[in-house]
């Protein structure tokens, strides 16, 4: 379990950087994103210390993620990028399909908000889904 732990911490810090990384350039490419997260009113300010959780969200992901990795890795064959790959896919099918439809339904947000969302979502779980697959084969 421990080693689960670990590599979880590793998968969620990936995520973190890659995550990141990628909204950086989501935004630089369309800067109105930026506008919309400061003036829809449904985020809160960053200076508020309740955001310092959003830095927690990949590694409790990672966690989660290393453990489903763990208990289904057998299940994926071929290179370590192809079972990345269909286990990042997996997990994007079942948990940020239905998190974006959800949040397209009940936000009042841009349909660009929730594709960049869903986006980084998929690099996130695929950075961490490659981790996983190098480190614990």
């Amino acid at each position: 379990m421990k080693k689960v732990f670990l590599l979880g911490l590793l998968s969620g810090l990936a995520m973190l950087v890659f995550g990141m990384l990628f909204d950086q350039g989501f935004n630089w490419v369309f800067p109105g994103l930026t506008s919309e997260y400061e003036t829809s009113g449904v985020f809160r300010a960053w200076t508020e210390p309740l955001m310092s959780l959003y830095f927690l969200s990949p590694f409790v992901m990672g966690i989660a993620f290393a453990w489903t990795w763990n208990k289904t890795k057998s299940l994926f064959k071929g290179s370590i990028w192809k079972r990345a790959l269909m286990f990042s896919l997996a997990l994007f099918f079942v948990t940020t399909v239905p998190g974006m439809f959800i949040s397209y339904a009940s936000f009042k947000i841009s349909l660009l908000m929730i594709a960049s969302w869903t986006l980084s979502s998929f690099v996130q779980e695929f950075v961490g889904g490659l981790v996983l697959a190098k480190m614990n084969k």
